[in-house]
């Protein structure tokens, strides 16, 4: 376990209690607006990051923060993430589940070393499942030490976040996984389409978009867990490397499959 893996867990939890999970299924028409076209940000999402960005900013005063909605306003913040200790916010993963009244939605934090990951949490309040990761330490889910497992599915199990991509390229991913992945629906979650490669729900994931507080932390865990992320071309996912796309699956040789059946 990370040093601070508790008080950065503790206040996750005091997040989740006050301020998410009491406006579940409760928001008011005026508490949510779309910054782009189908993208939803919430009173939920913007006071969670206020909260959280307080309470990081005690615990590692020399760490600069970088939140989904702070960059929204100034997108330049995040072209600093290689530069020194960074906390990296998703203070609210699944918004748009969460504006429908649907599950699944987290809380996810990342901490970052002058651009290597060094360590990471997803809160998912519903569950009450924790996942951390320590770099060089491995992938924990509450509490216990996991390594990522297939799900033993005949053909493996590819969540392919498709709504991003050009309607051709839609066609042709789903043109060339024909018998050779099944594609299943994605939780529209990052915060939970990890964990379901972590723990042999699925296994592979094909991101079109790839927002760093989005993967920080999950991609973190997956690789503790002896899983790989990696750009589409094979080159490594880091957050200090701007790029579109990416596979993520529970095992080296899941990933070498679907980068063969999807890119080759």
């Amino acid at each position: 376990m990370h040093r601070l893996y508790q008080p950065v867990l503790d206040l996750m939890l005091l997040v989740a209690r006050d301020i998410m999970l009491p406006r579940f299924r409760k928001l008011a028409a005026h508490e949510f607006s779309e910054k782009t076209p189908g993208d939803f940000v919430t009173i939920v999402d913007r006071e969670s990051e206020d909260l959280l960005t307080e309470r990081l900013s005690r615990l590692l005063p020399e760490a600069r923060i970088i939140g989904e909605e702070a960059a929204a306003v100034d997108p330049a913040i995040v072209d600093r993430v290689g530069e020194g200790v960074c906390w990296i916010i998703d203070p609210l993963d699944g918004t748009n589940n969460f504006t429908e009244g649907k599950t699944p939605f987290a809380i996810m934090i990342g901490l970052s070393v002058d651009g290597a990951r060094e360590a990471s949490w997803i809160l998912d309040p519903v569950k009450n499942r924790i996942s951390h990761a320590v770099r060089g330490g491995g992938c924990f889910i509450d509490g216990e030490r996991v390594m990522a497992r297939g799900s033993g599915a005949a053909l493996p199990k590819a969540a392919i976040a498709t709504y991003f991509m050009p309607l051709d390229r839609q066609e042709d991913v789903r043109r060339r996984a024909v018998g050779k992945l099944e594609i299943v629906n994605i939780p529209r979650c990052a915060g939970e389409q990890y964990p379901r490669l972590i723990l042999g729900e699925n296994d592979i994931a094909l991101y079109e978009r790839t927002h760093i507080w989005d993967h920080a932390p999950g991609a973190l865990m997956l690789e503790e867990a002896g899983g790989r992320i990696a750009r589409n071309d094979g080159s490594p996912y880091r957050l200090d490397v701007p790029g579109t796309g990416a596979i993520a699956a529970s095992s080296p040789d899941l990933w070498d499959l679907a980068h063969e059946v999807l890119f080759d």
